[in-house]
């Protein structure tokens, strides 16, 4: 699993502060020697300090892959259409019933139910079929000596040899994703350490090779995120004509009752679940567009991946995968190019509002500035930008 915040914090390239930027950066042999004493200093062993650090290299291709990095910018409903193949329900399907003991326990033990577990492990990895062919060692390392967030991967780099002296790591054979992610759902060396899981009972968490420790650890994380056993994350609705767009959004919570009251149904016509739950209208493409309730467990996927519309479709995915129908798409109002959305985010800016900056990404600022701009100009305010809105301004 990838804790998001981690993720979040590299496409932000967040600074570091000077107290940090003393750790990283100079020759990289003595980098590396500079993490052997402070290694020592820990309690580690010589010998495994010594055998561990040996092999540590480094990684431009770890680095070039760090800079290169960014957000699907595509609308949710094709972006779920490219992420959610036929041959991916079908996987998730059989693996749901080949792991079906598993998948049994972990409900038992963590409540987090399998279609989530299902969804991330297909979109981290397609099932534990593509893990990543990055030396992790190396990319820690690297990233580590690279001034741009030394405190995200410093860490990392302890625990992994943590994890080598348990015999859980391999410095020259691990590979995973390029920032040190592991395994079939893709964890951090910190969070194997905190919440990995032997699924399997043979005294080891292999997070590569059992599917049964990267399930149960994954959901370890998640409960330890916050996530509610026995609760939904999303249910598909339908909304009336005449909702107060302003309230939708995940920025807003209401209990599911009052949600009602204003005229909002599931799409399969049942009664929404957890009446007195508070929970968001999430219109990801605006009124006209797909929409979804999003109750507390939602929000915990965000520190799995910070992007809305990879969580949002990690999310639809995983109710798909547990019966529900595909989703009702409607017929969205056309959104904004690249380019376009540039234009947008600077005549939003020179109105004083904070867009997160000059991307051609539809964040969490973007949206916020784009409801607010809709309802001053006496448009339905769903934080949707459209040509229309682009005109008006």
């Amino acid at each position: 699993m990838k804790r998001l915040m981690m993720a979040g914090l590299c496409a932000l390239g967040i600074s570091t502060g000077a107290a940090s930027a003393q750790q990283c950066g100079g020759d990289f042999g003595q980098f590396v020697q500079r993490l052997r004493d402070e290694a020592l200093s820990r309690g580690h062993s010589p010998d495994a300090v010594s055998s561990f650090f040996a092999q540590a290299n480094y990684y431009q291709r770890a680095l070039d892959a760090d800079r290169r990095q960014g957000i699907f910018t595509v609308p949710f409903t094709e972006f779920a259409r490219r992420l959610i193949s036929q041959n991916r329900l079908d996987n998730g399907r059989a693996n749901g019933q080949r792991y079906a003991s598993v998948f049994d326990e972990i409900e038992r033990r963590f409540g987090v139910s399998r279609g989530i577990l299902l969804s991330f492990w297909a979109f981290e990895t397609d099932f534990g079929a593509f893990q990543g062919d990055y030396n992790t060692l190396d990319s820690l390392v690297t990233l580590a000596h690279d001034c741009r967030r030394p405190h995200i991967f410093r860490p990392q780099i302890f625990a992994a040899l943590e994890l080598y002296e348990h015999g859980d790591f391999d410095p020259v054979n691990t590979m995973g994703a390029w920032a040190g992610e592991i395994g079939m759902v893709q964890m951090l060396p910190e969070d194997i350490l905190e919440n990995g899981i032997d699924g399997d009972g043979d005294g080891h968490v292999y997070l590569q090779t059992s599917a049964a420790d990267a399930l149960m650890s994954g959901a370890n994380v998640l409960r330890s995120l916050g996530w509610r056993a026995g609760e939904p994350w999303i249910v598909e609705i339908t909304v009336p004509g005449d909702l107060d767009w302003y309230q939708t959004g995940i920025h807003t919570s209401r209990s599911v009752a009052e949600w009602e009251a204003d005229g909002v149904r599931a799409r399969n016509g049942g009664a929404l679940p957890l009446r007195n739950a508070q929970a968001s209208v999430v219109l990801p493409q605006g009124r006209n567009g797909p929409a979804f309730l999003a109750y507390p467990n939602f929000n915990v996927l965000f520190e799995w991946n910070e992007s809305f519309t990879y969580v949002l479709t990690a999310a639809y995915f995983g109710t798909r995968l547990e019966g529900a129908p595909v989703m009702d798409a409607r017929n969205p109002d056309a959104g904004l190019d690249g380019n376009a959305m540039r234009d947008l985010q600077r005549r939003l800016q020179a109105r004083g509002h904070d867009v997160g900056g000059i991307d051609g990404i539809l964040g969490a600022g973007t949206r916020m500035a784009v409801r607010e701009e809709q309802r001053r100009l006496g448009l339905p305010a769903d934080a949707w930008p459209t040509w229309q809105l682009l005109n008006a301004l």
